[in-house]
């Protein structure tokens, strides 16, 4: 049985009964197919940078993503970038910054492949790959068919996905990304790297200097993948920002008001996860035996001795979860996929 703990970024998990890895797109598909034909429990796996895997590991088959590839296309005044699902994500990035492709430079250095970038919706500083993606390619295991689905039927929306919000149904094969053919940056839309920067937002900038500006905020956060940061032995942002109801809102703001939000359409309002746990008393470096919060980033749990468990992982996340309810009456949301486990239920 292999161990799966060492193909995660928490560096945590067990063993899997059975372990192999896809090749090509096609040996991926055959794979899964043959799986749910024996109706064979399967946990397909990429970078392990956004999973948090039970202690007791999957008893079940355990597929890892290594496709490789990438072709590129001019449209007018785009570029389509079409990628396997194996490939590294910041590699990528990287190579759009160098070629002169803009749209994903803002995401530089998030840890994982291309293939979860759609489940997730992955984003950062101001940009989100449902901004760029033009297609999903697919293995849909209820049809039993390869499809090709536009952005539109991929059910995009703040770090959630159709793929997401039904992950037993469709395999990420590849993605075709329509990014600009520019040497400068998407508009800035996030104040803290416009500051970084020295720019109004709504302001461009040549790629590479977006991408170094990037890489410098998310290391001094423990957010770019380093064996000498013990920071980075995390899953990335384990909660996602709530989106209220304007009922919400107005809730939160009579417990705390002046509280930092964004509004949104329809009424809706933001709020950083970040400020609501550390105002319920959860700073950085806040510890529950081997595992804490980040020392940089009050987002981030980490495992930075490599002794923690999972389970020690899930109480500081439902204990942080269930302090901010207490004090704010705001139910935090977990962004990286459990398998095997599960946060308790909100303590009463």
């Amino acid at each position: 049985m292999e161990n799966l703990a060492p193909y995660t970024t928490l560096g945590l998990g067990g063993p899997a009964r059975e372990f192999v890895e896809a090749t090509t797109a096609e040996h991926l598909v055959s794979l899964v197919a043959e799986a749910d034909r024996q109706a064979q429990p399967t946990l397909v796996l990429g970078g392990g940078s956004n999973l948090v895997v039970a202690d007791e590991g999957f008893d079940g088959l355990v597929i890892r993503v290594v496709t490789q590839g990438v072709t590129v296309s001019r449209d007018g005044g785009e570029v389509l970038v079409t990628v396997e699902a194996g490939e590294d994500w910041d590699g990528l990035v990287t190579r759009a910054v160098a070629e002169g492709w803009s749209g994903i430079e803002c995401m530089s250095g998030i840890p994982g492949l291309v293939g979860s970038t759609p489940i997730q919706n992955v984003g950062a500083y101001g940009q989100e790959v449902a901004q760029t993606i033009r297609c999903v390619r697919a293995y849909d295991r209820r049809t039993r068919q390869v499809v090709d689905l536009e952005a539109r039927q991929c059910g995009f929306s703040y770090r959630d996905s159709a793929f997401k919000r039904d992950l037993a149904r469709h395999v990420v094969l590849g993605v075709t990304y329509a990014l600009d053919v520019s040497e400068l940056s998407g508009p800035m839309a996030y104040q803290e790297l416009a500051g970084r920067l020295g720019v109004e937002p709504g302001a461009r900038v040549p790629l590479d200097q977006a991408r170094r500006a990037v890489l410098e905020l998310r290391r001094g956060k423990g957010m770019v993948l380093d064996p000498a940061d013990p920071d980075t032995r995390s899953a990335g942002s384990f909660f996602t920002n709530p989106v209220l109801s304007a009922a919400e809102a107005e809730e939160l703001a009579a417990r705390a008001p002046g509280h930092p939000r964004w509004d949104l359409p329809d009424g809706l309002v933001k709020v950083p996860a970040a400020w609501l746990i550390e105002q319920a008393g959860y700073p950085k470096g806040y510890e529950r035996g081997p595992v804490r919060i980040s020392t940089k980033h009050t987002l981030a749990l980490t495992n930075p001795t490599g002794s923690g468990t999972t389970a020690d992982l899930l109480l500081l996340a439902g204990e942080v979860r269930d302090g901010v309810l207490e004090k704010f009456g705001v139910t935090l949301v977990n962004e990286p996929v459990l398998v095997g486990c599960s946060l308790a239920e909100p303590a009463e």
